[in-house]
């Protein structure tokens, strides 16, 4: 399997890293919204305005939000490396994040985890194992880069895989008869008026 890691020995070497003027001015936009002297708050939003303009987070762009944030470089590593959210190293078109806690594993993750298993490739599909999406109710859940794919099941899995490799772009939210979090079928209570 090809999960995403912070293995150093598997991250290619980027020698520069510079923000674009437009990210660069999205980057002083999320450090406005802290007083003077507090802009290293802003540093999970650069780092992601960073990894959006370069696909991944190289030590390179971290080097470069640590000196635009006023910061010693290893805090700005730190945080790198403690969210799953960032991504050390060069990822497919589609990163596939699973949840396997507890609430998705009762409702199958596990075969989910074996569908994306299976379509990675590094090139289309990266796979990476995530704690909690926050979506218990609509479990299984997986996120595909900034969309949430819920209600899965092996079949439906492989559908929403299907459809990326086709080019298309699958309905994010739940893949069963589900209206957001409501009941399976529908609502259940105050149904008359």
């Amino acid at each position: 399997m090809s999960m995403i890691t912070a293995d150093p020995q598997d991250v290619p070497k980027v020698e520069h890293f510079a923000f674009t003027p437009e990210n660069l001015e999205k980057a002083k936009a999320l450090m406005a919204n802290y007083p003077p002297g507090r802009q290293a708050s802003a540093v999970i939003g650069v780092l992601d305005v960073a990894q959006r303009q370069h696909g991944w987070l190289p030590r390179a762009a971290m080097d470069e939000a640590a000196k635009l944030l006023d910061m010693a470089p290893i805090r700005v590593y730190e945080i790198a490396t403690f969210y799953t959210m960032f991504q050390l190293k060069p990822k497919g078109r589609y990163l596939l994040q699973v949840c396997t806690t507890t609430p998705c594993w009762l409702r199958g993750s596990d075969a989910i985890m074996k569908a994306c298993e299976e379509a990675v490739d590094g090139k289309t599909f990266s796979l990476q194992e995530v704690e909690c999406l926050g979506a218990c109710v609509n479990a299984p859940v997986v996120q595909i880069n900034d969309d949430f794919y819920e209600d899965l099941d092996a079949d439906s899995m492989k559908k929403v895989l299907d459809a990326f490799r086709r080019g298309e772009t699958p309905k994010p939210g739940p893949q069963v008869d589900r209206q957001t979090s409501a009941p399976v079928g529908g609502p259940t209570t105050l149904k008359s008026e």
